[in-house]
């Protein structure tokens, strides 16, 4: 990059100015940066919570980016054909974006790359979405690590970098190119009322993020190991949401938690934990890409899961009407904020998988369209994780039990009457907000009565180490 024509920065999940290696690329290069979000068909296919969450933090971006001088342009279509179109108008000789890990963006970046290199434009992708590269952290053996505890110990030793501050200034072209209006591409569309519900609890945007993660270490780290998995406790830092959008990187997160180390704070390694366990996930994800469509571990294939996405118990699962209150506590959870506790996901996924005998697939893909901090590679590896398919080192069928779970995590009922309307003479905001949340066809209302169990925990549990002994023998 070093003649004086504009450079494209394509920017992806990588909403923010701190810490932004491509940005920080192009703007070192002293050439005119012309910021470029492309609304192709992986955009197109997202599910409707996470499409409009990222919809309002492209328009708070474009924001942060007019406050500098600069601007975001919004362009739709296929990402070759828009960036050559985006090249021919402005003149660019050089496009630079932040490095992706899942097959559909792996594929699709190699062939603008190649493509590009084909015309004489330089296409240049940097590191930014995750601590380490995963094609640097391996065995002895030189393989990739299949486990997480070892994964831990491999990295957690190793140099991060210090976050590299915002740019000072980024170039303006001499003139910009047309833009899309944000609002013509409808990002909210799919999700029809429940954005007004969702709304009240997102925080978009690079200044929302440093304040979360600021306040989570300066009251919450400390109490993080010992207090993260009870969902009434408010203990974690909720910063999924913002890093699943890049508007706050791993390093910045990596950094902090360190600093609350050597401040003697004692949950502050936890948190770097859970950090590389994102981490873990996506160079899983860039190892074995059939992680996120099959079976991770081989010989599962055959476990007797259903695909009857419209069975009774599944729906049931799906509205948050299994009779199961910590299970029903998760599903509206995530239907009033958009997202869900950790400890919430796991047992919500383990009562579909275990207790209701559904396929991980359907759990997957109903998360994806319904949580803000969807994450694929997160969300694969946690769905295969409890499942029994995926990465998990334990030598046995993890069945979590939702009853014996909420008594140990939700003691005294807080976080099931938080979301839970029916039956409770008051019920909470939150609550009842669910009610303004789902469709109108679900036909729910806060005055039903609460259902039945549709599978006990222990019948439940019974049916899953039958199909699992089966399987084994």
């Amino acid at each position: 990059m070093s003649d004086a024509s504009p450079i494209l920065w394509w920017v992806r999940r990588d909403l923010r100015l701190t810490d932004n290696p491509a940005l920080s690329a192009a703007c070192g290069s002293g050439r005119p940066v012309i910021p470029v979000f492309i609304h192709d068909e992986h955009v197109a296919a997202l599910g409707a919570a996470p499409k409009w969450r990222l919809g309002l933090g492209l328009e708070r971006f474009a924001g942060t980016l007019g406050a500098r001088g600069s601007r975001l342009m919004l362009r739709r279509g296929p990402a070759l054909a828009t960036l050559r179109a985006l090249i021919a108008e402005t003149g660019a000789g050089a496009v630079i974006w932040t490095r992706a890990y899942d097959p559909d963006s792996v594929a699709r970046d190699k062939a603008v790359k190649a493509a590009l290199g084909e015309d004489g434009v330089e296409a240049r992708s940097v590191a930014g979405h995750v601590l380490f590269e995963p094609w640097t952290v391996e065995t002895g053996q030189g393989a990739f690590y299949k486990v997480y505890t070892p994964f831990w110990k491999a990295v957690r030793g190793r140099d991060v970098s210090d976050p590299a501050p915002a740019p000072g200034m980024i170039p303006r072209p001499d003139h910009w190119p047309a833009s899309d209006e944000i609002d013509h591409w409808r990002m909210g569309a799919a999700m029809r009322r429940g954005a007004a519900v969702v709304a009240r609890h997102v925080r978009v945007g690079e200044e929302a993020a440093q304040d979360r993660l600021a306040a989570f270490a300066a009251t919450k780290i400390a109490a993080y190991k010992t207090e993260r998995d009870f969902p009434a406790a408010e203990s974690t830092s909720r910063l999924s949401e913002n890093l699943t959008w890049g508007e706050i990187s791993p390093r910045t997160c990596w950094h902090a938690g360190l600093a609350a180390m050597d401040e003697g704070k004692a949950g502050a390694e936890h948190f770097l934990k859970e950090l590389v366990w994102r981490e873990f996930a996506w160079h899983l994800m860039w190892h074995s890409p059939q992680i996120a469509t099959a079976n991770w571990r081989e010989g599962w294939d055959a476990f007797p899961w259903s695909t009857d996405e419209t069975a009774p118990e599944v729906i049931a699962w799906k509205r948050g009407r299994t009779g199961i209150p910590f299970v029903d506590a998760a599903m509206r959870e995530m239907y009033v904020t958009g997202t869900m506790h950790n400890r919430s996901r796991m047992i919500a996924a383990s009562y579909l998988t275990k207790h209701l005998m559904t396929h991980w697939k359907i759990g997957l893909d109903w998360f994806a369209d319904h949580l803000i901090d969807w994450d694929p590679a997160a969300n694969a590896m946690g769905w295969q994780w409890v499942a029994g398919s995926g990465p998990d080192a334990a030598p046995y069928f993890r069945i979590f039990n939702p009853v014996t779970q909420a008594e140990k995590f939700d003691a005294q009922g807080t976080y099931r009457d938080t979301w839970i309307a029916e039956g409770r003479r008051s019920p909470t905001a939150t609550a009842l907000s669910y009610f303004d949340a789902v469709p109108k066809s679900w036909a729910l209302a806060p005055s039903d009565r609460y259902p039945a169990p549709v599978v006990t925990a222990e019948a439940g549990r019974q049916r899953a180490l039958a199909a699992f002994e089966a399987r084994e023998g």
